[in-house]
Order: structure tokens, then sequence, then C-alpha cells
């Protein structure tokens, strides 16, 4: 149940958009194996003077931010990072330089689900990866 926020340089078209969420969602189902169906993912789209970059970002600059529960391994996070980066250079054509990724990971009992704690209840996948 990964939340991904994924910030961009307004104006780029919607194919250019299904290819990061795409490119994204594949990696998430691959390194962290969560279902395929378990999609929440927004972009936002920021103006010129709303999003200052370092100089040697260009305008594909990407940040992606993934809230994830606690509890995968480095392997998993590696796996993940590399295929992000992977996906959406072939598949958008960013590059490597212009992609950023961090990953927040709550305790299970810092998120809600069908109303009570995610520590209490069946997520419906394991988090042990």
């Amino acid at each position: 149940m990964p939340l991904v926020r994924i910030e961009m340089y307004k104006g780029k078209e919607k194919a250019y958009k299904q290819a990061i969420f795409e490119g994204v969602h594949k990696a998430l189902v691959s390194a962290f194996r969560i279902p395929d169906n378990d999609r929440n993912q927004l972009i936002y789209e920021l103006d010129e003077e709303n999003f200052e970059r370092n100089t040697n970002k260009s305008g594909q600059f990407t940040i992606i931010e993934i809230t994830a529960f606690k509890g995968r391994s480095l392997e998993a996070k590696r796996n993940l990072y590399r295929e992000i980066f992977n996906n959406l250079k072939l598949d958008a054509g960013i590059s490597e330089s212009d992609i950023l990724v961090y990953i927040n990971e709550p305790q299970l009992e810092n998120w809600g689900i069908k109303g009570l704690p995610a520590s209490e209840t069946d997520i419906g996948f394991e988090i042990k990866v």
C-alpha cells in the first residue's frame, strides 16, 4: 500500500506522465512485491517559479517520494531504486541524473486501514522482502 508522490515540472504530455506512473508501479510490484492492483500515485506539476533545482538538473528533474510500510530489506530498496531508474530512463527518457527517489517508512501503527491500525489488520501481502 505504498503512497507515491511524484513532483515534476508542469507541461508534460499525458503519455509521459503515464510512463512515469507505470515505471514506478512496475518497480514497486517487482521489488517490494506489492499486489499489481495496489496503486496510490499522485503527480504534482509545478511551474518553474515554484520548483527550484540544482543547476546540473534539467527540465525533466523528477522527485519521487514513496511512503511505505516499514520492513523492506536494503536489498529490496536497492532493487526498487535500480528498477525505477531503469524504467523511467527506458519508458520516459529521463536521465538517471534527473531522478531523485526517497522512501518514508512510518511504523505500521501509524497507518489507518479498514478502521484499524495496520499493525492490527491483515494488509494482504508480505512486507518482509
